[in-house]
């Protein structure tokens, strides 16, 4: 642990080549950004343009979210060479975040391997995008078992997507954050971010599942500031498994800085807010 963390991390953006995107996801990618759309798609291909925002914005580090899911939202594996690349531009600060897709991959612990010489710094697991819930292993997903087990054996954290999703054709019910309790169970060692919370449907679920273990932890993104109490009203009983997040710019997500001041304005001390934006994500991701 560091005592004085040098700046806030939020450990989910979305810098991802929308290129891919098909058009009826891309839609509603676009939906209430058409004034700002020729910057957003900008800093898609230019680091430089996002850390200027950055140091504007008052953030450190960002996670920038990447996964394959070929089939619904059109990223292929290609994705997580544009992560690490894009993060080549200042790795102290943009943290690069990869996936393999259990139903589409021949070779899992080769894959993972690939994405730790590239840089990867954590590993995305959709199940509403890549259409299997968290613990398919358990249903006959082996693939998804060997990329879990690697993770562990190799110390990749691994984020999940828990909650619903707009995007066409997604399966919110793939979602739920109770398959997790699975997961921390058969993989102890493995080191798990839940994303969301379980967002807007299954908090409850969410906070079980982070209080039963000690391996899971909680990331806040796509949850509105504002509404975070009523949706953890323990949260600071939690505080030492909780990292910042934005979700930026998914829908609904406006502005980095304005989130940021939402979560610094709620009645909590300044040690829980300081732990969750600043000294827990640099103990899950350090600097390197």
């Amino acid at each position: 642990m560091t005592n004085n963390p040098p700046g806030v991390s939020d450990l989910h953006i979305h810098i991802q080549p929308w290129r891919q995107l098909k058009p009826d996801v891309l839609a509603v990618m676009r939906r209430g950004k058409e004034e700002e759309w020729d910057r957003l798609t900008a800093l898609m291909d230019d680091p430089k343009l996002l850390l200027e925002m950055l140091d504007r914005s008052g953030i450190w580090r960002v996670g920038l979210i990447n996964y394959p899911s070929p089939d619904l939202m059109g990223f292929t594996d290609e994705t997580n060479r544009f992560a690490a690349d894009y993060a080549s531009a200042a790795p102290q600060r943009l943290l690069a975040f990869g996936g393999v897709h259990p139903r589409f991959t021949k070779d899992p612990e080769a894959q993972v391997e690939e994405l730790l010489q590239m840089g990867i710094r954590c590993l995305k697991i959709h199940p509403p995008h890549q259409l299997f819930p968290a613990n398919a292993y358990t249903m006959g997903l082996e693939n998804l078992a060997r990329i879990y087990r690697r993770c562990e054996e190799r110390g990749m954290p691994v984020l999940v997507h828990t909650g619903t999703s707009i995007f066409p054709g997604a399966r919110c019910k793939y979602g739920h954050p109770m398959e997790l309790d699975d997961v921390a169970i058969d993989y102890p060692d493995l080191t798990i971010i839940m994303a969301h919370g379980g967002r807007p449907l299954w908090m409850d679920e969410a906070f079980f599942v982070l209080r039963r273990h000690k391996n899971v932890h909680l990331e806040l993104s796509g949850i509105p500031p504002k509404r975070l109490l009523e949706y953890f009203p323990r949260l600071a009983e939690i505080a030492d498994r909780v990292v910042w997040g934005t979700d930026w710019p998914s829908p609904g997500v406006k502005d980095l800085r304005e989130n940021l001041d939402q979560f610094l304005a709620l009645p909590l001390s300044d040690d829980v807010k300081t732990r969750i934006t600043r000294t827990n994500p640099l103990q899950l991701i350090p600097t390197r």
